[in-house]
């Protein structure tokens, strides 16, 4: 699996290739939060719902409480700290 596809199952709990948001009640069409701020910011909410502290640190690094990861950009930090977040299985699979 992709970055993508790693969050978008892990964290948001979407099902693989069907962008579904139950939350707002619809699909989320090109999803590529990598790239798009709206749809790293859905990433940056899942996880606050869950517990999780974010915090910026500089222009283009963020946490996760104690994950954090740098980017080129704002959004593609967020993924990448998200990313490494679900990866690693650092969250509780009643959570998902």
């Amino acid at each position: 699996m992709n970055k993508i596809e790693v969050i978008s199952r892990r964290i948001l709990g979407w099902k693989l290739n069907r962008w579904y948001d139950p939350e707002k009640g619809g699909f989320i069409y090109d999803f590529n939060p990598h790239e798009n701020l709206e749809h790293a910011l859905l990433i940056v909410e899942r996880l606050k719902n869950l517990g999780y502290t974010y915090t910026e640190k500089g222009n283009y690094e963020v946490c996760f409480n104690e994950v954090c990861e740098a980017g080129k950009t704002l959004p593609e930090a967020i993924t990448n700290a998200a990313f490494s977040l679900a990866d690693n299985s650092t969250i509780a699979d009643e959570w998902l």
